[in-house]
């Protein structure tokens, strides 16, 4: 049969050796090890360090959570509700975090990456994005070339917003569509017909969006070969520039929406990673190229020549060309990363109106990164972007001797019925560099060299399954 693992040259021994449970490093350390020690006087001094860079540029990343209804497979800090006047009391605390941050940013206020996520930012009216913007634009400066970009839901999403966001300047548009099929949008509950989705896309072609992506998501319940193939089909005919293939993070302790997923209708891991297989080689064939994990993008795009060059980088926002150093997260739920510590703000709504009326930071918990934490995060961001590892680099980044230093995790991937003999991984005195079927195991790679893993026991479910 069309859709067994032979096909794709990954046996079945070998799928439920590498299925299991693991991150997928959107940071290093993950966010299970962040922890309320880390204060709100804790980021104030980092934001005092990183202001003391003037001449480097900042990433922002704003979350804007609401959403009028919440689709069962979603992992996403979401706000549900219809009464829209909630959106304009979120809105004018936002603003009030953004005169916090410029009071603490005196001296550094460049912007080379700048992302609104959600919940469905679109929530926002056309004046109150107006207003956000030009709040922001009134204290942060934005390079000629910064990435301004925004995830948008067709089925909410007007022409009207879609145009006043050009004029702002947003040059990046990343639509959510998950999956075409009628049978799956029922078991997901997100209804969003094929001729919406092209609308949308066409109005942004049409507008003069440089740069538009479409998330689609496998392992999703009812998903089987044939049907996807055909979404597969629907989005080369509409040719984005960039798709996100997304697997599907089954994690109902965390999320209990994603109870409401039959989970007899999800896929078999087989049959899950052949629909990402399909969706790999059909998309190599319509002259995408693979970036990273689970992007693809036409030749022309920068992540590609990024990719290419050995300089891609990823964070809380995705892969992106934009090497910012230091990311501010505003609103609830969202993390900044900043002079070697993560922060994240409060999650309900009441603790971080309380925190910005009284005109503190929103800091629920953070994580000051450790000489090996930073370590092992450049080893794994390598990995999980460039698929390669200079170890000179690193020796000379780090001041330690590569193979002394991780001789446990050297010989652990080098170990019988391991990565390096499956051919995913090949690893010489020069460099470590993935191969082969190595990208469809990537997390697995990574997992080896991360501290957190090997140290500790946890006797409750975690993360998702890595196939």
């Amino acid at each position: 049969m069309s859709d067994r693992p032979e096909s794709i040259e990954v046996t079945l021994d070998l799928l439920r050796r590498y299925d299991r449970p693991g991150p997928r490093y959107t940071s290093y350390p993950t966010a299970v090890e962040f922890g309320d020690g880390f204060t709100e006087a804790d980021y104030r001094e980092r934001l005092a360090l990183a202001d003391a860079r003037p001449d480097e540029s900042l990433s922002l990343y704003f979350h804007l959570p609401f959403c009028e209804e919440r689709c069962t497979y979603c992992g996403c800090h979401v706000v549900i509700t219809r009464r829209r006047e909630l959106a304009e009391e979120y809105l004018g605390h936002l603003l009030r975090e953004v005169d916090l941050l410029a009071a603490a940013l005196p001296s550094r206020r460049r912007v080379a990456q700048y992302h609104w996520g959600g919940g469905t930012p679109t929530y926002l009216d056309t004046e109150q994005i107006r207003r956000l913007h030009a709040h922001v634009a009134r204290h942060f400066s934005f390079e000629p070339e910064a990435e301004l970009a925004i995830e948008v839901d067709p089925r909410v999403t007007s022409h009207e917003q879609l145009a006043v966001l050009r004029e702002l300047g947003f040059n990046r548009i990343s639509m959510g569509v998950q999956d075409f099929t009628p049978e799956v949008q029922e078991a997901i509950g997100r209804h969003q017909s094929e001729t919406r989705t092209r609308e949308t896309f066409e109005q942004c072609r049409a507008l003069g969006y440089p740069s538009i992506n479409i998330d689609l998501v496998y392992g999703l319940p009812r998903q089987e070969p044939g049907s996807f193939e055909r979404n597969i089909d629907t989005l080369i005919g509409l040719r984005p520039d960039r798709i996100a293939l997304y697997s599907y993070a089954h994690v109902p302790w965390l999320k209990p929406n994603q109870k409401r997923i039959d989970t007899d209708a999800l896929p078999a891991p087989e049959v899950k990673l052949h629909l990402f297989c399909i969706a790999r080689e059909k998309l190599r064939a319509a002259g995408y190229a693979p970036i990273g994990m689970d992007h693809f993008a036409l030749p022309g795009d920068e992540l590609v020549a990024a990719m290419h060059d050995r300089r891609l980088h990823r964070n809380f926002m995705g892969y992106t060309v934009k090497n910012a150093g230091d990311m501010l997260g505003c609103g609830i739920s969202a993390i900044g990363d900043v002079q070697g510590a993560f922060a994240q703000n409060a999650k309900k709504l009441p603790h971080y109106y309380d925190a910005i009326s009284a005109g503190r930071f929103p800091i629920e918990k953070g994580y000051p990164l450790s000489d090996d934490d930073r370590l092992r995060r450049e080893v794994i961001l390598q990995l999980m972007c460039n698929l390669r590892l200079e170890r000179g680099r690193v020796e000379e980044q780090f001041g330690i001797d590569f193979a002394a230093y991780f001789a446990t995790e050297l010989a652990e991937l080098s170990a019988p019925d391991g990565p390096v003999e499956h051919g995913f991984l090949e690893i010489t005195p020069e460099r470590l560099e993935v191969r082969g079927n190595g990208r469809l195991f990537l997390r697995n790679i990574c997992m080896v060299f991360d501290r957190y893993l090997r140290d500790k026991r946890r006797d409750k479910p975690t993360f998702s399954r890595t196939v």
